[in-house]
């Protein structure tokens, strides 16, 4: 009976409002920790405990060109919830390879399978309802030896921004795959913070005039196996490793506070251990001291990993073809509560920063798992930011398509009508109160 009122809600939905996706998950098997009570079913009601409205001061159109430099009075967890659906733009400005032509940032901005973002690209997202697009750089592609960021690289950041906020919506940067993350600074910690400073420093220097519409977030996925082993280390080798992590992250903020202009009351994102729940609700991991007290918190979520990524059995998960059971849904449930009784109830805002199927499986269970999981991070107030990347032809309209395509970047269309209808409508029981 799910299943039938499920599709039955879909085709509606997409009767209403109609009008690669291979995602960056390739670590989260080794960093999903289950957290696994209460099964239900998927809904875009609002729970009882959903805060109140959230008064948002009004300013001018965001579409005006002033607005990107508007800091407005609105605390960080205000602001959160005015980020309302999101979407990566992913597999573009973050791809990286050494077989990669490094003549020119646009051979990078098309390695991974993106064709050139175009403002027609990024006004679809706008049209279709998203108020956030995460743009995951990696500034490492390019640098010179003295770490300064290619300035190729910094304009083309700039553009894309300035397409995102002008159309209407929040814009956030981060540093996505620079390994010297998790490969310089376990060997040497004094170089590391040199190059991460290095960077931010430059980035902060550029965008400093801009206004609360683009926030930063300090990482991606950050991790050091080369300190401690999640599965085999000991405690002391943890609680280094989760030192380090906090440190790194205090310096991100203390960077940007101290970068002048706007960058003083920045709202600010902070990467967890692995963005993984588990690891964000553990004792050993510390928000910075932000003397502007503007920062939010950042996790992922692929879970189960045997449902979003696996599809053959392997030594250590059965792959899972259905998703929507009671344990299903109190695995969900769960996770997502741990975020809302460590951070968003003690007044720190959570933002998902990606989630998202990484196999192609059966479309009503894909659908179901997707819609869900973006109504229940919002029923906690929670920003939710779909991991999204540009598929090939065959995998968008082919024999061989995938389940969980969702967007062609090509023709600003997007092939699962279904989940943009539910996505609408989710994002129709928040009220937003700014001018828009």
């Amino acid at each position: 009976m799910m299943k039938i009122i499920f599709k039955v809600c879909l085709i509606i939905a997409a009767v209403m409002f109609s009008s690669v996706f291979l995602p960056s998950c390739s670590r989260q098997k080794n960093n999903n920790l289950k957290n696994s009570e209460n099964g239900g079913n998927f809904s875009m009601e609002s729970t009882e405990d959903s805060t109140e409205t959230l008064e948002i001061p009004e300013t001018s159109n965001k579409s005006d060109k002033n607005v990107k430099n508007v800091m407005r009075d609105i605390t960080t967890m205000q602001l959160v919830y005015d980020m309302g659906i999101g979407i990566n733009l992913g597999n573009t400005l973050d791809s990286t390879g050494d077989w990669i032509n490094s003549g020119s940032i646009s051979n990078y901005e098309t390695a991974w399978g993106s064709p050139i973002i175009t403002e027609a690209m990024i006004k679809a997202y706008a049209d279709a309802g998203f108020r956030t697009i995460r743009i995951p750089v990696t500034w490492s592609n390019m640098m010179l030896p003295d770490y300064t960021v290619n300035p190729e690289l910094l304009d083309r950041v700039q553009q894309i921004v300035d397409w995102v906020i002008g159309n209407g919506m929040y814009a956030v940067v981060n540093m996505h795959h620079d390994s010297f993350i998790g490969e310089l600074f376990p060997v040497d910690e004094a170089e590391g913070f040199k190059k991460y400073e290095a960077i931010w420093t430059q980035v902060s220097e550029r965008f400093k005039d801009y206004g609360d519409y683009l926030i930063f977030e300090s990482m991606n996925e950050p991790g050091f196996d080369k300190i401690w082993d999640q599965y085999s280390g000991t405690q002391a080798q943890k609680i280094k490793a989760f030192d380090l992590l906090n440190r790194i992250n205090q310096k991100f903020v203390d960077i940007f506070r101290a970068s002048g202009g706007n960058n003083a009351e920045r709202h600010l994102l902070i990467s967890t251990y692995y963005t993984n729940i588990g690891h964000a609700t553990n004792k050993l991991t510390k928000m910075p001291d932000d003397p502007a007290g503007r920062c939010a918190v950042s996790v992922h979520y692929y879970t189960p990993w045997t449902w979003v990524a696996l599809e053959k059995d392997e030594s250590w998960g059965k792959a899972q073809w259905e998703w929507g059971s009671d344990k299903d849904y109190a695995e969900l449930y769960k996770e997502l509560d741990l975020m809302k009784k460590n951070y968003v109830d003690k007044g720190i805002p959570v933002i998902i920063g990606e989630y998202g199927m990484c196999s192609s499986k059966p479309k009503e269970y894909s659908d179901l798992w997707t819609l869900t999981v973006t109504s229940e991070i919002y029923k906690r107030d929670m920003c939710p930011i779909l991991w999204d990347v540009q598929l090939t032809d065959e995998q968008l309209y082919g024999a061989g398509k995938l389940n969980q395509a969702f967007y062609d970047r090509r023709t600003q269309t997007f092939v699962n009508k279904e989940v943009l209808a539910g996505f609408q409508e989710i994002s129709a029981t928040r009220n937003f109160t700014k001018a828009d």
